[in-house]
């Protein structure tokens, strides 16, 4: 055998060894999205390009709560569009959350799971709810999209809205105050 032959042999056959499936599956497939917010509901009617450019144009970087509950039960509703540059492979995908308001970023629990009806899809639109006491007002977040277990996309964006006040008043019965 051509000593030049066995030794292109013998590192493709390391090379090949040394990669499990999984980092193999994942390294060839490169998979990444493309995450946007959008608090305008998106038409039913487009086209997945349609989808895109609507979600690319109406980007919400600063989200709004809703004002029509009290302050401790308000939350703040978006639709979630993620773009991936191939086909999802899977049926779900993880959407996680972190306050990034601090220098070290914290996980806000729990992360949420995306069921996708066909693996083939590369565009998902999905509605989000952002509910207190889990999310505070007027905090800087980051959204992280996980395939497999594997960061495919990120987002940052804010969440605005308005303080629980109290009142500092306190009254005590005759009873209470002795």
């Amino acid at each position: 055998m051509n000593p030049r032959l066995a030794l292109v042999a013998t590192t493709l056959a390391a090379t090949v060894s040394s990669v499990s499936p999984w980092q193999g599956a994942d390294a060839a497939t490169g998979l990444r999205a493309k995450i946007f917010l959008t608090q305008k509901g998106v038409p039913r009617t487009l086209s997945e390009s349609g989808v895109i450019r609507f979600a690319k144009s109406n980007k919400a970087t600063r989200l709004r709560e809703n004002l029509d509950a009290p302050v401790d039960e308000r939350q703040w509703k978006a639709t979630l569009v993620a773009n991936f540059n191939a086909p999802l492979g899977d049926s779900e995908f993880e959407v996680l959350f972190y306050d990034i308001q601090t220098a070290a970023r914290k996980f806000i629990a729990p992360a949420m799971t995306v069921f996708v009806n066909d693996s083939n899809q590369r565009t998902i639109v999905h509605k989000l709810r952002l509910k207190r006491p889990q999310f505070e007002p007027n905090r800087r977040l980051e959204m992280v999209v996980t395939v497999r277990r594997q960061e495919v996309g990120r987002y940052r964006f804010q969440i605005l809205g308005d303080r629980v006040q109290h009142g500092g008043e306190v009254t005590f019965s005759d009873d209470e105050a002795r």
